[in-house]
């Protein structure tokens, strides 16, 4: 277990390389402008047009993706947490789809963002309820029968429930009116192009962390089992509740914002437990920290690899996170 001045150290060290690779994707663009142009448009004044690029286009743009990252990676980490399972994470237990579901059924009604947003809250919230209120009753069947208790039947189960999004949001894409088509596909790939206010994730990152963080000591014993955890003083249905909740706020607040993009909640805690141990109170805001700058560095990469054309981010997301998780996969065999 790290002491707090090695946490502290840790935490300082991640947000000194956070703020660093925020500075590089503001000052790399992809419009063919210098690094010393954007130098200026950064420090310089108001009346030029780099001013306005970097500061109304690329620095909202670099802030959201660092607020979304950090959203999913922090939102994995929990559903690791909650299902003892490094395969956890907002994508593969349907909550991403279940928000996607949510926020593109309000596009096509014509609603605003903060009914889309809302619409993405209630669709990720759906999907994580129905996930364990599903496997619940799957593992009561279990113990009646003298059957273990599989906590890889949450897995399967989301994975489910993914697939079934999955051929909402298609038919939702079939039925879309023609000037509305490309750019739900592009959310539903991951964009940032439209980001008007870098505050949403920022703050629901923050929110997330003061909330989840002290609940640190009870999520260490929660990771070892309910019944360990119930001996030493923790109630876990009232810890999973707040997990539950938290996670599907954040998810939502994510796809909203970036549309879906998958393996930040995969990738990034599982990595991380590899360097830092499994101590939650470690682990959490490291992995927020790091999945923002993951998100930073795709997203970069989006604007700049294949320039004037933008990439879908979250398609740069998948390419960055297939080779890697596999690598990480291989290392622990």
């Amino acid at each position: 277990m790290a002491t707090f001045g090695a946490a502290l150290r840790l935490w300082a060290g991640l947000l000194a390389l956070s703020a660093l690779v925020i500075l590089a994707s503001v000052l790399v663009g992809g419009d063919g402008s210098s690094l010393r142009a954007s130098w200026h448009g950064l420090v310089g004044t108001a009346d030029t047009p780099m001013h306005s690029i970097v500061h109304e286009l690329r620095i909202p743009r670099s802030l959201a993706a660092y607020g979304v990252g950090g959203l999913l990676a922090l939102s994995g980490c929990l559903m690791q947490i909650l299902v003892r399972n490094p395969l956890a994470d907002p994508y593969t237990l349907g909550l991403s789809g279940g928000a996607a579901v949510g926020a593109l059924g309000a596009m096509l009604a014509g609603a605003g963002a903060v009914v889309t947003a809302g619409g993405a809250a209630l669709g990720a919230l759906f999907a994580c309820v129905a996930v364990f209120v599903l496997a619940h009753r799957d593992l009561i069947a279990r113990r009646r029968t003298a059957h273990r208790d599989d906590a890889t039947d949450l897995i399967l189960i989301g994975v489910m429930l993914a697939s079934g999004f999955g051929a909402i949001v298609s038919m939702m894409l079939v039925l879309a009116p023609d000037r509305n088509l490309r750019g739900m596909l592009f959310w539903m790939m991951g964009d940032l192009s439209g980001v008007a206010s870098p505050w949403p994730p920022l703050l629901s990152m923050l929110v997330a962390l003061l909330l989840v963080t002290p609940l640190g000591r009870q999520l260490n014993l929660l990771a070892r089992g309910e019944e360990s955890a119930s001996a030493l003083g923790v109630r876990p249905n009232a810890v999973k509740s707040a997990i539950f909740a938290i996670a599907s706020l954040a998810t939502a607040v994510a796809v909203t914002t970036a549309g879906t993009v998958g393996f930040v909640g995969l990738v990034v805690p599982h990595a991380l437990r590899r360097l830092v141990g499994n101590d939650q109170r470690v682990l959490i805001p490291a992995s927020a920290l790091c999945g923002g700058m993951l998100v930073v560095c795709a997203d970069t990469i989006s604007r700049i690899v294949a320039d004037p054309i933008q990439l879908p981010v979250g398609a740069v997301m998948a390419i960055i996170g297939v080779p890697t998780f596999l690598v990480l996969l291989v290392r622990r065999r």
